[in-house]
């Protein structure tokens, strides 16, 4: 969980942090009050200009073909037990309730049960729907409300917390689908409808703009992002909703908003339909989600970072880490690599590798391009099958400190390299993104064994920035320090 307001299920943000979409609420919980009957004046073209004329199309054909295919979906599940010894006294009891308070010491009272609210899209005629893992997550009964007003109980048939998707199944056929677009070819601009039940007062649509796209949130967490930005208006209970082009395509599953009120602000965000589908294909099939393996850790590229390591541009996935016995190892991969294309297309960042690899199915062969020291060079790697990451500990400290100096650290040496003993939170050192613990092993690509090792090293006064590979949790990462 990050910082400031941000939760799970009905959440709230701190400004510009992110809040998923379903409403939960208790027994007797407050309702849901939206303004209305808000006036606005009417702008009016100046004398002897001639206003630009005022488009007529209507949705409503759109609309009337999506809008039975969008479901609500209402969970519930109960909290768990208070023990005895967190309950009323009896005396409290009857102080509340007089004579006729229940006699509860000794026995585990029942919290309330808590109510969800989502939506959900049908996405086959035999009943499977798609929606939100955070809709579903936890849930003891999931139920349906079909456009038509019939319910049914419904099946959670697998979820995927790595991508906030989930598929639930009831037992019903002929029923109205969406064609599932292709999200890939969504341009920024394009006019979309988001459609579900927000804050329960039934089936909604509201129009937008594509704003962005391969958008990520604050969520803190190591999901899979890859969001459409959008201004249509979506709230708490629009989670699982579908959000549509102007043909009537599923191209995304609304999820997340930001705002810094709970409330929609115009800026959502959707799953691209291409990985909602994948993910949903491998859950109805397999119950869970098959994800291919690199072998690698990779991380953005800053601008400093590009200037040391004489790179054209920040663009690519920087190869930090190299898994021992990993499909990129045998390949041929290396520590400071920076990816440029995967499997034919290019890569713009980390976070789009790690999409794309994590959309591959194992055991596929595929094409990488990197940049090795200026040159470009190739690679086919047969990819492996994901698993748990590994952990390992930071070298033992055992040598004695430098000082603080001008980058704000202080230094230790260490079994594996140099430890970053302490830090001053308002130093140069800190502002770059170090932190205590962290294990220096290479300075602008030459080990370093000792504190004195990393000094020397950072006491060039050429004004470039100085490129530094630090271990931090069992992994390696690239860092930049500027002198000031």
């Amino acid at each position: 969980m990050t910082n400031g307001y941000f939760r799970k299920g009905a959440v709230a943000a701190i400004a510009a942090a992110a809040v998923s979409l379903a409403a939960w609420k208790t027994p007797q919980a407050s309702s849901y009050l939206l303004a209305a009957g808000s006036t606005a004046a009417v702008a009016t073209a100046p004398a002897g200009v001639v206003p630009p004329a005022v488009a007529s199309a209507s949705y409503a054909p759109v609309v009337e073909r999506v809008m039975p295919a969008v479901v609500t979906i209402r969970v519930e599940k109960r909290a768990s037990f208070a023990p005895a010894d967190q309950q009323m006294p009896d005396e409290l009891f009857r102080r509340f309730f007089g004579e006729q308070a229940p006699q509860q010491r000794g026995r585990r009272m029942p919290s309330p049960v808590e109510r969800g609210l989502g939506s959900g899209v049908i996405v086959a005629k035999d009943g499977y729907i798609l929606t939100n893992n955070h809709v579903v997550d936890g849930a003891d009964s999931v139920k349906v409300d079909l456009p038509d007003r019939r319910t049914f109980n419904a099946k959670v048939v697998g979820t995927d917390a790595a991508t906030d998707l989930a598929v639930v199944k009831i037992d019903a056929a002929g029923l109205p689908t969406l064609v599932v677009g292709d999200s890939d070819a969504v341009r920024v601009g394009d006019v979309v409808l988001a459609v579900g039940n927000p804050l329960n007062v039934g089936e909604t649509v509201t129009s937008g703009i594509i704003s962005a796209k391969g958008r990520q949130t604050p969520t803190g967490d190591d999901s899979y992002q890859d969001f459409l930005q959008t201004d249509a208006a979506i709230n708490h209970g629009n989670s699982g909703g579908a959000l549509v082009n102007a043909a009537g395509e599923l191209i995304g599953i609304n999820s997340q908003i930001l705002s810094p009120s709970d409330g929609n602000i115009g800026l959502g965000f959707a799953i691209p339909s291409n990985l909602a589908k994948h993910v949903m294909d491998e859950l109805v099939a397999n119950g869970s989600v098959r994800r291919a393996k690199l072998g690698v850790t990779i991380q953005g590229i800053s601008p400093d970072m590009a200037q040391a390591m004489n790179l054209p541009n920040t663009r690519g996935a920087l190869v930090s880490t190299v898994d021992a016995g990993s499909p990129a190892e045998k390949s041929g991969l290396k520590q400071g690599d920076v990816i440029t294309q995967y499997n034919g297309k290019d890569v713009p960042d980390n976070n789009q590798l790690r999409n794309v690899v994590g959309n591959t199915l194992p055991g596929t062969k595929v094409p990488v391009t990197v940049l090795r020291d200026g040159r470009t060079e190739h690679f086919d790697v047969t990819l492996g099958t994901l698993d748990a990451p590994k952990a390992s500990a930071h070298g033992r400290s055992n040598g004695e400190r430098s000082s603080e100096g001008r980058f704000g650290m202080a230094l230790q040496d260490g079994d594996k390299g140099v430890v970053v003993a302490q830090l001053d939170p308002n130093g140069v050192a800190a502002e770059n993104g170090l932190q205590e613990g962290d294990v220096i092993t290479k300075v602008d690509g030459k080990a370093v064994k000792s504190a004195v090792d990393v000094k020397d090293a950072l006491d060039r006064k050429d004004g470039k920035p100085t490129l530094m590979v630090i271990e931090r949790s069992g992994q390696s990462l690239f860092l930049t320090l500027r002198a000031q």
